[in-house]
């Protein structure tokens, strides 16, 4: 039985991390940034500056912004978010952009009034925002996670700073004691009327956009491709769903997802497979309730060792918190859902992130593929044997292994990755 200050941690856990996010979320937290600029510069910017890190060029050059009419880019999410964004709703900042909003936009992307500088910083996720505009000027950073602006400038004088501890940490919740164990015991205790708004929500948001995905014309219609190309299974549909839903976001579908970790893809991959198998297998909806916190929260578990944004694909940490998900959700012993983990991650730990854009829905899709060979593996209790490469005896010591191998061991990755990107 977990104490009920903990329980209380974990729902704070899940609170904090599990909301909507309108977009890819580095340029939606570029938006959010030049929103809060405009704010306190108090007019509309003359000229904007982004100063990015490398992991933030790398996931915003690619991919399409929401609200912007088809516009891609650092310099689109800066200037849209500070003529026409909405701060006050933090990650849906672009939620209510209007032709008005585009149209400006375009006549200040047209006059080249943004740059982009690289930040050369040794934080993943680190950014700032300059502004000027009727003889003043702004400056807002982020540093860590998406939203967690650590200072505001105004005219040079500080007007915001954030705690240091916060600003160094990003977010308020103690994450230290997760683990696969609590992680199950929580999800096997919790009262699911604290916490059933937002798995209701989840549900919604994530597979509306991913039935979008399914009809709509979305990059290279990927979800249509796995449905119609591979033998109709519940796996088939796990997968061609929640890639569906990644290459609408990629592709700048104006709706909203729930993330994980500060990701609509993590957030996509640890949700939708988990409910297309629920709903398949007529699992009662509570138990697909409890199966989901297991999954959102064994994702987070996993994303403390990597960190925000790193050479190392988020798909594979959030599809194999599915599969451990699925595991527990067909009545899986705790051996079993290690063996789902560890099976995994035997497997694909070596999938590089190469920047966000619509192929992360293929990622999504190979990263499912294989959660579910090591769901079923795990299942007839095959599992590959500690300290065999990098699986060790305890789950929680080869996730922090995988973790440090992400955070770590592809840090010169990640710079080459980049460099290359730039070039």
């Amino acid at each position: 039985m977990l104490e009920k200050e903990l329980q209380e941690e974990f729902i704070g856990i899940i609170r904090e991390e599990l909301v909507p996010a309108f977009g890819c979320t580095e340029p939606i937290a570029l938006a959010y940034a030049s929103a809060k600029g405009r704010e306190a510069l108090g007019c509309e910017p003359e000229k904007i500056v982004a100063k990015c890190s490398g992991n933030m060029i790398k996931n915003v050059r690619c991919v399409t912004i929401p609200g912007s009419g088809g516009l891609t880019g650092i310099h689109t999410a800066c200037v849209l978010g500070a003529v026409a964004g909405d701060p006050s709703v933090g990650m849906e900042v672009l939620e209510k952009v209007n032709d008005a909003g585009r149209t400006r936009t375009r006549e200040l992307l047209d006059r080249g009034c943004c740059s982009v500088e690289f930040l050369d910083s040794e934080i993943p996720l680190h950014f700032i925002i300059l502004l000027s505009g009727g003889g003043h000027t702004a400056e807002v950073e982020v540093r860590h996670i998406h939203t967690n602006i650590v200072s505001i400038r105004k005219d040079g004088e500080l007007i915001f700073e954030k705690e240091k501890e916060l600003a160094e940490k990003g977010y308020s919740t103690d994450r230290t004691k997760l683990s696969l164990e609590t992680i199950k015991a929580f999800a096997d205790e919790v009262d699911l009327a604290l916490v059933r708004d937002v798995y209701e929500r989840q549900i919604r948001y994530n597979m509306d956009i991913a039935y979008e995905g399914i009809s709509g014309n979305y990059g290279l219609g990927i979800g249509r491709v796995i449905r119609e190309s591979y033998t109709d299974c519940i796996v088939t549909r796990m997968k061609a769903y929640a890639s569906a839903a990644s290459e609408a976001r990629m592709g700048g579908c104006d709706m909203p997802v729930i993330i994980n970790s500060g990701s609509g893809n993590q957030g996509i991959a640890s949700s939708v497979p988990v409910i297309v198998y629920a709903r398949e297998k007529n699992i009662p909806t509570n138990k697909l309730y409890r199966s989901l916190i297991f999954s959102s929260l064994l994702t987070i578990y996993q994303k403390e060792f990597i960190g925000k944004l790193s050479a190392f694909c988020g798909a594979v940490s959030a599809s194999c918190a599915s599969a451990a998900a699925i595991t527990y959700m067909a009545g899986g012993s705790i051996a079993q859902i290690k063996a789902t983990i560890d099976n995994t991650l035997a497997n694909i730990p070596g999938i590089i992130c190469d920047g966000a854009k619509i192929s992360c829905a293929a990622k999504i899709a190979s990263s499912i593929d294989a959660a579910m060979m090591a769901h079923h593996l795990a299942m007839q209790d095959k599992q590959y044997a500690a300290y065999t490469g990098i699986l060790k005896e305890n789950a929680g010591e080869t996730i922090s292994c995988v973790g440090y191998i992400g955070k770590v061991g592809m840090h010169q990755t990640d710079k080459e990755i980049i460099k290359m990107m730039l070039e």
